[in-house]
């Protein structure tokens, strides 16, 4: 299991336990309150926890809605990346036969580059590390290909120059869909709510004599287990959640180059 996994579950489950004591907390809170007042336990209180609750829910909603579309956004641009790659590929041809071995060549290595990239790392130096090894390559196609039209017709230059701006161009967009995630104050935000509904939550269940043990635990559980869905999802290349299968395209395209 990779750290950052690691760390998520672990700061899941102790997210969990917290809700845990919060309801165990607010249901004391609940009963010291009944005995001191039986009649206004509950007197006001239905527009606070709707108000909380409500709030709660919507911010549960966004969060989720926004880290499945960047999933989602995530997958297309890997699609996209293989079809700039393949049509740059063929445009190849185009170039002299003489420099059309050494450039498929380098196309070979690039998406093996890419590929390294991409690994299932938590340490982003060697992403970075690895991003400027594809920029370099990225100037040695250019170069070659600026070098292979500057004899050949026009055409040459106009079909495929283009195409590969736009499969390293392509790179930079993919790059920033990595980094592009929440404010870690919205993910503060969501459990000092989910904290807070749970004490309410625990409040309102002062009424009975024994503890609602079941509705205790799913609750948290439940809760819980949302938030690190939409954690797994903002990382889907480090959690359980990912996108390796949209990989192969790129897989297959590197395939088709042998």
């Amino acid at each position: 299991m990779d750290v950052l996994l690691r760390h998520a579950v672990v700061l899941v489950l102790g997210f969990a336990a917290g809700m845990f004591v919060c309801l165990e907390l607010g249901r004391r809170l609940g009963v010291r309150r009944l005995a001191d007042d039986p009649s206004g336990k509950e007197i006001g209180l239905g527009a606070v926890e709707g108000a909380v609750f409500g709030l709660f829910g919507l911010l549960i909603a966004f969060t989720f809605q926004g880290a499945a579309e960047r999933f989602n956004d995530r997958r297309a641009l890997i699609a996209e990346e293989a079809n700039a790659i393949g049509t740059a590929w063929l445009r190849v041809d185009l170039l002299p036969e003489a420099a059309q071995p050494g450039m498929r060549r380098r196309f070979r290595d690039y998406l093996d580059s890419r590929f390294r990239t991409y690994e299932p790392t938590a340490d982003n130096e060697i992403r970075l590390e690895n991003y400027r090894l594809d920029q370099e390559l990225q100037e040695r196609i250019w170069d070659e290909a600026v070098a292979g039209c500057r004899d050949m017709p026009p055409p040459c230059s106009i079909v495929l120059l283009p195409a590969i701006n736009a499969m390293i161009d392509i790179t930079t967009t993919r790059l920033m869909a990595t980094r592009q995630h929440p404010p870690a104050v919205i993910f503060l935000m969501l459990m000092v709510l989910a904290l807070g509904c749970s004490v309410l939550a625990g409040y309102g269940m002062a009424g009975t004599r024994r503890r609602a043990w079941a509705h205790m635990i799913l609750f948290a559980v439940t809760v819980a287990f949302a938030v690190f869905v939409i954690i797994d999802m903002e990382y889907p290349r480090l959690g359980f959640i990912r996108v390796d299968q949209a990989d192969q395209v790129l897989i297959d395209l590197r395939k088709s180059m042998d």
